[in-house]
């Protein structure tokens, strides 16, 4: 059945509709808010799947069309998802994932396509609403809805959904999911924010989340929907009570292990022994014998969490674990850290390049390519863990990860002007069990310091995790990955002695309420500053000074009517320069001009080159010029490159002189100095002017 509904949300039309497109999906809704649209689409299979996770596939595709674009490149056809599509797909799964029921294993697909994109809105929250949409009108069993706003403040004052420009202005950009009563996902970054401003812009977004599920209900109350009978698969009577009865006390001695190595290979040896005592008397359950096992293990970690406030490590809730910082190991990169907080470990480097090294962005957001000139890689290698698994590319996970951290650090950067170098910071993850994202963060911070890079304040990041049992609830600091695993929450924040300036949040359960947020906050600020104190003793500021490695970048203004006279015909004038110096020189079409040069000397000889080639002339100033030619009537002399001026022959010398060649010849250095220059740059030079008169 077809419905469609018209409102005003955040000072701008919204429109949602269902029943027009894509109607074979099991479910689907077009969202539209301003001239941005998004269809969302969701399939289901009709059989339960035997993995052990939850299948679900979330899939965001800009569209150039949306923006009357064509794709960049050779081939004009939509190819590998971009980044910000990525990182679309990653925020709308963390959202929605929460809400399948327990036990429901069918393969889930949603499908979001950016069909309409004004510049103006961002689709990312608009593509959640749209999906929560899809989900509960289709046959899919899920316990929705939710709806997603973006949060900023100009001048002080909250906004609602900003626009592209209001962001340019804002000092933060928070994504919030929930429903009309509770927050389940939580992405962004501030200008060193406060905790309490962060929880006031959380209020703040939960009024407009309510706002927007209300409008979805409308659409749900008005529609018939049926939904996909299933039930979870339970196991055989009596195999619950085995399991137990054959485990023992033996998960709280394994889990409790401190070496993560250790610990895993305990709990998979346990589960092997449980499975083959099993075995003939159950030897068609043996998934069930581990689901069993698995549960015993999750109810055991949080009961020990809640009841005697111990950890599988043996730290307390609030306790983070040992940290130690290295800095400048590596011997020629520009910038680098070892940074290691308990079995988490990240070898991060900083180079420094010049805007030639800038990254290129074409997207639908905006009408031209724009350049990026600040950039972190996150890598994580399988050794990290310990495992074996094939390499195939870099993961969605390391992907938002990475944006994570540089979301975390560019805050701090100083402004292009003051720093005028390309910056790229890369993460090699050689050791995880906890938060290398948050890792990343203080061994970029170090990094960056360890280059010369001369930040705000250094940053460091810290994960929160949750056990949360009805009314019992417990924060954890510095989660290990078994109380990532286990636990309700992985929260991640980060930022300086003053305030926040990134932060993450998803849960496993449907929604947290403000106060545990809040108390979360807090406590993550203290292991933030306990953490920004440990980096202080290695490094507590930046390098006075650059590696020698590093470029030397020199920039220059000049006027953009002499652009033409650096680069010269078919770039002569700029390639003798560079190949004379070794510089690299760029100029961008206001009239800046980078030199970028490894020896310094090379960078201040390239830019003495152009300042003479640009350098007007002044009435009364000394130059030495080449003699370009001779007339009966004087010589004209080249005072600067390009620009000659009129020696007559009565300015040659005291006295009279009857040939110009008798004094000064072609091609021959003569000094004069410039007498007077007319309104159309005709110039007259005296070389009599500086000869003492007999």
């Amino acid at each position: 059945m077809e419905q469609h509904l018209e409102r005003s949300f955040a000072g701008r039309p919204i429109r949602i509709e269902t029943g027009r497109m894509a109607r074979q999906a099991a479910g689907s809704a077009v969202v539209q808010y301003g001239d941005t649209m998004i269809l969302a689409a969701v399939t289901v299979s009709d059989k339960q799947s035997h993995l052990p996770f939850f299948p679900l596939t979330v899939e965001f595709r800009e569209k150039t069309y949306a923006a009357g674009k064509f794709p960049g490149g050779f081939i004009k056809r939509e190819g590998r998802l971009s980044d910000d599509e990525i990182l679309a797909c990653r925020l709308i799964d963390r959202a929605v994932r929460p809400l399948f029921p327990k036990g429901f294993t069918n393969e889930v697909q949603v499908f979001l396509y950016v069909v309409s994109a004004d510049q103006e809105n961002d689709a990312d929250v608009i593509g959640l609403t749209a999906a929560s949409l899809a989900l509960s009108l289709s046959t899919v069993p899920w316990n929705g809805p939710v709806a997603a706003v973006r949060v900023g403040r100009v001048d002080g004052q909250w906004i609602l959904n900003p626009t592209f420009e209001q962001l340019e202005l804002s000092d933060i950009d928070l994504v919030v999911a929930g429903s009309a009563k509770s927050i389940n996902m939580v992405e962004g970054g501030a200008l060193e924010l406060s905790e309490e401003e962060m929880v006031e812009a959380l209020e703040f977004a939960q009024d407009g989340l309510a706002e927007l599920v209300a409008l979805e209900q409308e659409i749900i109350d008005g529609a018939s929907v049926s939904k996909l009978e299933w039930t979870a698969s339970e196991p055989p009577d009596g195999l619950d009570a085995r399991v137990r009865q054959v485990l023992g006390d033996r998960v709280a001695e394994t889990l409790n292990v401190p070496e993560k190595s250790e610990r895993e290979q305990g709990l998979a040896a346990l589960k092997r022994s449980v499975i083959d005592e099993l075995a003939e008397e159950f030897p068609d359950n043996i998934r069930d014998v581990t689901a069993v096992i698995e549960e015993i293990e999750y109810t055991t970690m949080r009961a020990q969490v809640l009841d005697k406030g111990e950890r599988v490590d043996g730290r307390d809730l609030d306790t983070v674990r040992p940290i130690s910082c290295e800095a400048g190991i590596l011997p020629r990169a520009h910038g680098s850290a070892l940074f290691t907080r308990g079995q988490t470990q990240a070898l991060v480097s900083t180079t420094l390049g010049s805007v030639r090294d800038e990254q290129r962005i074409d997207n639908i957001d905006v009408a031209q390519e724009t350049s990026k000139s600040f950039m972190l890689h996150y890598n994580f290698p399988p050794f990290s863990t310990g495992e074996v698994r094939p390499i195939r590319g870099v993961s969605r996970r390391e992907i938002g990860h990475g944006v994570l951290a540089e979301r975390a650090l560019q805050a701090l950067l100083p402004s292009y002007e003051a720093f005028p170098y390309t910056i790229r910071i890369v993460s090699e993850i050689l050791e995880s069990n906890g938060s290398s994202s948050m890792a990343t963060v203080c061994g970029g911070s170090l990094a960056l310091m360890d280059a010369g890079v001369p930040i705000k304040a250094p940053c460091a990041g810290v994960a929160m995790g949750l056990i949360k049992e009805g009314d019992r609830v417990a924060v954890l600091t510095d989660i290990l990955g078994t109380e990532d695993h286990l636990g309700d929450m992985d929260f991640k924040v980060a930022g300086t002695q003053d305030g926040i300036t990134s932060i993450q949040m998803d849960i496993k359960i449907e929604g947290l309420d403000l106060k545990i947020l809040r108390d979360a906050m807090q406590q993550a600020k203290r292991a933030r500053l306990h953490i920004l104190a440990e980096m202080a003793k290695t490094m507590p500021e930046p390098r006075s000074t650059l590696s020698r490695y590093a470029p030397r970048i020199i920039t220059i203004q000049v006027r953009p009517d002499k652009i033409g006279d650096i680069i010269g015909p078919k770039g002569k004038i700029i390639r003798g320069i560079q190949e004379q110096t070794g510089a690299q020189i760029n100029v961008d079409d206001t009239g800046v001009v980078t030199i970028s040069a490894i020896d310094g000397a090379a960078g201040e000889r390239a830019r003495d080159m152009i300042a003479a080639i640009v350098q007007e002339p002044e009435v009364g100033k000394i130059y030495e010029g080449v003699v370009k030619s001779t007339t009966a009537f004087g010589a004209f002399v080249e005072i600067l490159p390009g620009t000659e001026g009129l020696l007559h022959i009565s300015e040659l010398q005291h006295g009279r002189t009857e040939r110009t060649e008798d004094v000064v010849k072609k091609g021959e250095t003569v000094r004069v100095k410039l007498l007077e220059m007319d309104s159309r740059g005709k110039m007259r030079l005296s070389r009599k002017a500086l000869l003492e008169k007999e």
